[in-house]
């Protein structure tokens, strides 16, 4: 008695919400479907992030690029270094418009590449949908939020009413011998379900970098105790050295003791003062990488730093693997591969449901044959 109006709400909520979000949710599945695979795309067209290794050679330290940017661009404040590895650029970041690509064993700058280059503007899109920041990122939030409704009204549509034959053949497969009609719905409703589990992760991580109740929420859920963001503050004393010597032993300690894997790709920052904590950055694979904070009189760990994925709470672990999981990269190339293509289809599903619409909405209502034709006159 009660299961009827609520599956024609269902009905309602999922048409309704599906035509309100329906133009962001296709430029999320469209952008995010670039962004999946961008690193692999920029390795191919960018051969400014790779780097002749001269003979003999070794990579400098921080301070050895430092020193040598500095000469080459004068009045640029450097704030960091992204060491990529063995016969790859460093990126050094400066105050400026450009990404500095830099020969790691000869300190020579190899290129200077503006920020907002294809992907940036992807990435733009994907993030605030080109508007201004607080309206965009609004906009984005509530739209993955609306698709999140979406996917679970979904859900209860596709639900079959009869689990025999000719249900699940209805729910699982696609008659593509079947008018347009019949496989544009099964598109909708088949891939659709195929995709939900992805489609989820998707959302959910979406949520969580979207609003801050959401991201608490989850932390909350997963068994997590206070503000996921809260950093412990600590006081230093001023340094013994100088900070580029500070900052070439803090590299040198990341490298040879901390780094479990990939112990070339480190990024290690110049802080503006001696006694500010020096940050790095290692064990950087598949989306995941290590925040490191170093005491500058000590160069020990700070309290709230280093440590391991494995050492964390479950809820850290959520929330320090939640950038890896929206874009797919926890696996390596396999799980990109398959967030690409329920990234795709995520982006099909307004298009076919707004088909689905427009049929039913043009559909011509029946002549009565019981009813006379009107004789003419």
């Amino acid at each position: 008695m009660f299961l009827k109006p609520l599956k024609k709400l269902n009905a309602w909520l999922h048409l309704w919400l599906g035509l309100a979000s329906g133009v962001v949710v296709v430029i999320l599945g469209i952008t995010g479907c670039v962004l999946v695979f961008e690193q692999e795309i920029k390795t191919l067209s960018s051969p400014w992030l790779f780097a002749e290794k001269p003979a003999g050679r070794a990579i400098l330290a921080p301070s050895k690029i430092y020193q040598s940017v500095k000469k080459q661009l004068p009045g640029k404040e450097i704030h960091s270094v992204w060491y990529h590895g063995e016969n790859k650029s460093a990126i050094v970041s400066t105050n400026s418009d450009s990404v500095v690509y830099v020969n790691p064993y000869t300190a020579k700058v190899i290129a200077m590449v503006h920020h907002e280059d294809f992907f940036e503007f992807i990435d733009d899109g994907h993030r605030r949908l080109w508007l201004p920041d607080k309206i965009g990122k609004q906009v984005i939030g509530w739209s993955t939020f609306t698709f999140f409704v979406l996917l679970i009204t979904g859900l209860i549509l596709w639900w079959p009413k009869k689990w025999n034959k000719t249900g699940k053949d209805q729910s699982f497969k696609i008659k593509w011998k079947a008018r347009f009609k019949r496989v544009n719905y099964d598109l909708h409703n088949v891939l659709g379900f195929y995709t939900l589990l992805f489609a989820l992760v998707m959302a959910t991580t979406g949520l969580i970098m979207s609003f801050s109740w959401f991201n608490k929420s989850i932390y909350w859920l997963t068994g997590g105790v206070g503000n996921p963001r809260k950093q412990t503050t600590e006081v230093f004393s001023a340094a013994p050295n100088t900070i580029l010597t500070n900052v070439d032993q803090v590299w040198l300690k990341v490298k040879n003791t901390i780094a479990l894997y990939n112990k070339d790709q480190i990024i290690v920052s110049f802080p503006d003062e001696v006694d500010e904590p020096i940050y790095a950055c290692t064990d950087m694979i598949n989306g995941y990488w290590r925040d490191l904070y170093f005491n500058p009189s000590t160069l020990q760990l700070t309290r709230s730093a280093g440590k391991r994925l494995s050492e964390l709470a479950f809820a850290d672990q959520v929330r320090k693997l939640n950038y890896s999981l929206h874009v797919g990269a926890f696996a390596g190339l396999p799980s990109k591969i398959v967030f690409f293509v329920a990234s795709l289809i995520c982006a099909s599903l307004p298009i076919t449901g707004f088909y689905i619409w427009w049929g039913k909405k043009r559909k011509k209502p029946k002549k009565n044959k019981n009813i006379p034709e009107p004789l003419n006159a």
